[in-house]
């Protein structure tokens, strides 16, 4: 077994959709980042890949390649699933928090437990997501991006 833990963080951004443990999220604004900058997801992969000691998604995905300009996290984090795997692993649980003041992500956190079980290949039970504000303090707390932690443990592929 193998325990790992990500961070990430993105500004907001007018013109973008806000994508969090990808689902889209109504708000007036998205995030800024290369990718979709889905922070929730982001951080899962750097906890997967921080398990593993594969370094993060900023080695494995850089921001200066053209290639990921607009992609969809869950493609990448798919593609660290896939690295997981060759390595012998797979996901046995996760727990997402995310950091934000706005908007309220409570109707939204059952979808996001299943889509990063679709991703994951796991079953929604090994996943949890949870939301949290900074009662108005910080950067978060100023609503000027969102933060996300996410610790996972990775196991032996049956």
């Amino acid at each position: 077994m193998r325990i790992g833990h990500g961070y990430d963080v993105h500004r907001f951004a007018k013109g973008r959709k806000l994508m969090l443990c990808g689902v889209e999220v109504e708000h007036r604004l998205g995030l800024l980042g290369h990718s979709d900058a889905d922070v929730a997801l982001h951080a899962l992969a750097d906890s997967m890949l921080g398990a593993l000691a594969l370094g993060d998604i900023g080695r494995l995905f850089p921001d200066s390649d053209p290639q990921y300009k607009g992609m969809d996290s869950a493609l990448l984090l798919g593609r660290v699933v896939a690295l997981a795997q060759s390595r012998g692993y797979c996901l046995a649980n996760c727990d997402i928090t995310i950091v934000a003041q706005e908007p309220k992500l409570a109707p939204y956190m059952e979808a996001m437990r299943r889509r990063v079980a679709e991703i994951c290949g796991c079953d929604a039970a090994a996943v949890s997501v949870k939301a949290t504000t900074e009662e108005g303090m910080g950067f978060t707390g100023e609503l000027l991006g969102i933060a996300a932690h996410a610790v996972c443990l990775m196991r032996p592929a049956q």
